[in-house]
């Protein structure tokens, strides 16, 4: 079946229509704090779940540690899947609110849902009997491997729902209802906060309490979530409209494309980096070299999702405005988010690298060499950290305005196009060091390859006002 286009319909029950207004009629500046604090709360505490239990696991052991590191390949397909299906099916979402097209918005809604939650059922039956193989897959050395399959096992179980959960919150989000999707998911992470040490040290159940914390707190949250749809200005959730068909794929395609490219190649570069930790690390200490980068994936992805929820925060203001032709709002709101974000990352940067020894020894504080390699290794990163927000704004207005392919191209360079490399490369000459370094080259390399697009889209946004 396909989505049948109808006129713009001015009935509406559930208060769509004052929501259109809110969107193209509010000064953008505070439009944009107004959406982009929820959204960064929801990206902090979806980054919080890997940082909590990491932190209460690295209790037990460094390889406790490197097994709850070596899962972070396996979230990050969780997030790739979640993310394609919430963003691809929320920018359409958001530019037929603008175009006051409700009847197709909500069979974008139930297909965008009800997709990724069938393909975690598949996730989970094809992972949980190859556990041990996968854990091998995703770079662990061999005395790791039982600590990432006791990870793992609630993760693969709960797979259905983090990934439905994800979409949810974004569609949530593009709608322009980004406060009750923040609600849904800081509800399940406080709960994975208080389950944590109960199952992990209280009912000694180690890694996999972490991983049954977390496993039931993202069923909580999805609850929540769910339940946030049947709400009056949101777009609700129905199994009679979960009518699939190829223009509907090709929508949630061509707005979810950038954010799968970037999460996929997130989790390639994440298992590359599992392997060439193990292999430069000193003789004996792989577990620590594996632990130290784990570590500071999680750092930098808990600072990295504060900028990314801030750029998000303008991403319904830009749909509802594309759709309705108020292309002057939408660079608008393109060029703030970027300011303020990048103010934020330069403050953030230096935090990290003044207070990196002290960040790295809240997750293992035993392990001398650990905390030397994740120290390096986040102060590299730290010194380039705020070039990154350029690309992550313009991927993003990109993606909201249907330009795929100029998206893609940036939304795979900081993992793909330049991280993969580096990896391979820079170990090569420099050993553990080119590994500390490889990402912070990555990022400067995305940065120059983001300027001319950003260059050229603000330029031809500002020609369409006039």
């Amino acid at each position: 079946m396909t989505f049948r286009h109808h006129q713009p319909q001015l009935d509406n029950p559930r208060g769509l229509d004052s929501k259109y207004r809110e969107m193209t009629e509010t000064p953008v500046p505070r439009l944009v704090l107004r959406l982009a604090i929820p959204s960064m709360i929801s990206m902090v505490v979806t980054a919080l779940y890997n940082v909590v239990d990491a932190a209460f696991v690295g209790h037990l052991s460094t390889e406790a540690t490197a097994g709850i590191g070596i899962s972070f390949a396996y979230m990050t397909f969780i997030q790739a899947v979640g993310f394609f299906f919430g963003h691809g099916s929320g920018n359409h979402i958001s530019r037929a609110l603008g175009a006051r097209r409700y009847e197709d918005a909500g069979v974008m809604a139930s297909v965008g849902f009800f997709t990724p939650l069938l393909l975690g059922v598949v996730a989970a039956l094809v992972g949980l009997p190859l556990l041990p193989q996968m854990v091998r897959l995703l770079g662990a050395p061999a005395n790791v491997v039982p600590y990432g399959c006791d990870y793992l096992r609630f993760i693969l179980i709960a797979s259905p729902f983090m990934m439905s959960a994800l979409t949810l919150n974004n569609q949530l989000r593009l709608q322009g209802n980004a406060r009750f999707g923040m609600i849904g998911i800081v509800s399940g992470a406080v709960l994975n906060i208080v389950l944590d040490p109960i199952l992990i040290f209280g009912l000694d159940l180690g890694v996999t309490g972490a991983s049954l914390a977390t496993a039931i707190s993202q069923f909580f949250a999805w609850c929540l979530l769910l339940w946030g749809t049947t709400l009056r200005e949101s777009v609700h959730i129905a199994f009679s409209n979960f009518k699939p068909s190829w223009f509907s794929y090709r929508e949630i395609l061509a707005g979810g494309l950038p954010s799968l490219c970037r999460q996929a190649f997130n989790c390639i570069a994440a298992i590359m980096l599992n392997y060439a930790a193990s292999r430069y690390a000193p003789a004996g200490q792989e577990a620590s070299s594996v632990a130290a980068f784990a570590v500071v994936s999680r750092t930098t992805m808990f600072a990295f999702s504060l900028i990314l929820g801030f750029t998000q925060g303008f991403q319904p203001v830009c749909g509802f405005n594309y759709g309705a032709h108020k292309y002057g709002r939408v660079r608008q709101s393109y060029l703030f988010a970027y300011s303020v974000s990048t103010l934020m990352l330069i403050v953030l940067s230096a935090l990290g690298y003044l207070f990196a020894p002290e960040i790295i020894a809240v997750f293992r504080d035993k392990d001398p060499l650990m905390i030397e390699i994740g120290v390096s290794a986040l102060r590299w990163q730290c010194l380039v950290f705020p070039l990154v927000t350029l690309s992550t704004a313009t991927n993003m207005l990109f993606q909201n305005i249907r330009m795929p392919i100029r998206s893609t191209l940036l939304s795979i360079g900081r993992q793909g196009l330049f991280f993969i490399p580096a990896i391979l490369l820079l170990p090569m000459f420099l050993g553990l060091k080119g590994v500390e370094m490889a990402q912070a080259v990555a990022d400067v390399c995305t940065f120059m390859l983001s300027v001319p697009f950003a260059v050229w889209i603000n330029r031809k946004l500002q020609n369409m006002n006039g």
